[in-house]
């Protein structure tokens, strides 16, 4: 199986860019840039805090229509589990910030998966 671009993943459904439960005055969307404003910011934080459980990397300008500089807008969606928190980052990117923005994601999924613990893709019913 080919692996696919992050610019060409098409996640099944959406998530949406506000919080219903949010009040006007609460900041729920971080905007960055580019890539390195986001790491500096961003970039370690703590994965308990910060779980990241969705990424959508999308090239469209403001009007919809795709791009054809090779830049996008990477969104970053986040459950603060501490305070029951949902906000996300939108982050200015350029396919050549692919390799970088890999390394950051690919943590954060073993993370993810970590908490299905002990359940797995390819489970075996326990003995």
């Amino acid at each position: 199986m080919e692996t696919k671009h992050l610019w060409e993943a098409d996640h099944s459904y959406y998530c949406n860019l506000g919080n219903y439960f949010a009040t006007g005055a609460d900041p729920c969307c971080a905007e960055y840039d580019d890539w390195a404003e986001f790491v500096e910011a961003e970039g370690e934080s703590d994965m308990d805090y910060n779980l990241l459980f969705r990424w959508d990397w999308k090239e469209e300008d403001e009007e919809g229509e795709p791009t054809t500089d090779g830049t996008g807008t990477l969104y970053l969606f986040w459950m603060g589990q501490r305070k029951g928190l949902y906000r996300w980052s939108e982050v200015q990117v350029h396919r050549d910030d692919e390799p970088a923005v890999r390394e950051w994601l690919l943590p954060r999924m073993e993370y993810l998966l970590s908490l299905w613990e002990p359940l797995t893709i390819n489970q075996e019913e326990p003995k």
